[in-house]
């Protein structure tokens, strides 16, 4: 008879995995953020040419970089559901599509600082529709940590006036933000995060193809810069950012993840600082230290699984 003592638990060390699982997610999904606010300048470059072939272009390099890595994955099996494409569908038409063409004509109508203000409650309506989808209750102190994300970019962006018209396209790209995290949350387990980034960005194209062939406006090929920025912000920006987010998005939940969002406008104002040597204003200064005590000191310790009794 085996006098040994009795093995540990299975479940013993779940929390360290848990742990690490919640910090490889939280540095990819400020990576994403960082990279994405940082790239404000490279954006500015490609402004003046037309918005939908730009975007034409873009998303085509993206997916020419994405659907290879997806094939080497290997099949999918089984092939996608109609719910799986029809959700596909619908991130690419709001999170890629409809994003892109509503935040060009809030920018028209409004201030740039109020539309980044706007958009900017992005982790406020994750931290409240995430948690519900999932059918849990949000908690109090992830919203607290949200709002003051929100607060924190509001002082980062400014305040500025806008129109009727402005306010609700900022308030139709807040949406289609929020759709972009949370309508990619039930395809990420099976799909993961390549085949999400791929099969979204391949989808966006004719989206906006189809756009710009009834665009007013005679085509132009761009310029050697245009052309450029149009290959960083498809081939390096769209490939590399999408695939941190949603590789964040399988460790964190999403009201986690979008704490995040509120880095854009901090990387933002720093590389723009960087670029123009403008020194960041005090309210600026005081943002930053909001979003970054609010990432710091808001998510919390994940809940820790109770031990198994042998």
């Amino acid at each position: 008879m085996s006098t040994s003592s009795p093995a540990l638990p299975a479940s013993a060390p779940v929390p360290a995995a848990a742990d690490r699982s919640r910090l490889s997610g939280s540095l990819r999904a400020a990576a994403a953020m960082t990279l994405l606010g940082g790239s404000t300048g490279v954006t500015a470059l490609a402004a003046s040419y037309p918005l939908a072939t730009g975007q034409t272009v873009r998303y085509a390099l993206a997916s020419a970089v994405l659907l290879p890595l997806a094939h080497r994955r290997g099949r999918l099996a089984p092939r996608l559901t109609a719910r799986e494409f029809g959700l596909l569908l619908a991130l690419a038409g709001t999170g890629l599509f409809a994003f892109n063409l509503l935040l060009v004509t809030a920018l028209r109508h409004t201030d740039a600082a109020v539309v980044g203000s706007i958009v900017g409650c992005t982790p406020l309506l994750l931290g409240v529709l995430s948690p519900l989808l999932a059918r849990r209750r949000p908690a109090p102190r992830l919203l607290a940590a949200a709002a003051v994300v929100v607060a924190g970019a509001a002082l980062t962006q400014g305040f500025g006036s806008g129109d009727a018209v402005g306010l609700l396209c900022a308030a139709g790209t807040l949406c289609c933000e929020a759709a972009f995290s949370l309508l990619a949350v039930p395809l990420l387990p099976r799909l993961g995060p390549v085949r999400v980034s791929a099969y979204t960005t391949a989808l966006a194209v004719p989206m906006f193809a189809v756009t710009a062939a009834f665009s007013s406006g005679p085509p132009r090929l761009p310029s050697g810069t245009e052309l450029l920025a149009l290959f960083y912000l498809g081939a390096v920006l769209t490939c590399v950012a999408f695939l941190l987010w949603y590789s964040a998005l399988t460790r964190l939940p999403a009201e986690h993840a979008g704490l995040f969002g509120g880095l854009i406008p901090l990387t933002a104002t720093a590389s723009g600082a960087v670029l123009t040597s403008l020194v960041p204003t005090p309210p600026q200064l005081l943002g930053a230290v909001l979003v970054t005590a609010a990432l710091l000191l808001g998510p919390g310790r994940p809940p820790r699984p109770a031990a198994d009794t042998p």
